[in-house]
């Protein structure tokens, strides 16, 4: 008898330098990244980024995907450049036929720590204590990633 899997998602931390990549499956983290579009043109960047998230959705097949809001920033181009990758990411999920779901880095926070003001280091150490992760060095944004899919899980149930 086969096995039936379970729910897989893909949480994702948009960014236009960088974006955290996380998949999961019954609540289990199989796979995190952190993705670094190399440096150019800004289109050209964007088009990496969209052809990243392809490839994992093609991949891994996923159900749906996570995605985290914006949060405003001080500096109005650096949101318009983070909005711009979202949409791709968001595009990239609409082609693929998967339903996008948006949390709020407070929604995301809560749901890990139980607090809405929780600090980034906060955040980290309860996605180590919540999550079995292979030793690597992760960025900020994969760390982010794999907690936007904590609380992704959380709302399905």
């Amino acid at each position: 008898m086969t096995k039936k899997k379970g729910k897989r998602i893909i949480a994702i931390d948009p960014g236009y330098d960088r974006i955290g990549i996380a998949v999961f499956e019954s609540g289990m983290l199989i796979s995190s990244e952190c993705f670094t579009p190399p440096k150019a043109a800004f289109g050209e960047r964007l088009k990496k980024i969209f052809r990243r998230v392809n490839a994992v959705i093609a991949r891994y097949k996923p159900e749906s995907l996570a995605l985290e809001t914006l949060f405003f920033s001080k500096n109005q181009k650096t949101a318009l450049r983070v909005a711009e990758a979202r949409g791709i990411i968001e595009l990239a999920g609409a082609e693929a036929g998967i339903p996008v779901f948006e949390y709020s880095p407070q929604v995301v926070k809560i749901a890990v720590t139980g607090s809405g003001n929780a600090s980034k280091d906060g955040v980290i150490r309860m996605v180590e204590k919540l999550v079995p992760l292979e030793r690597k060095k992760r960025l900020d944004d994969e760390y982010d990633a794999i907690a936007l899919g904590i609380a992704h899980y959380s709302s399905l149930r």
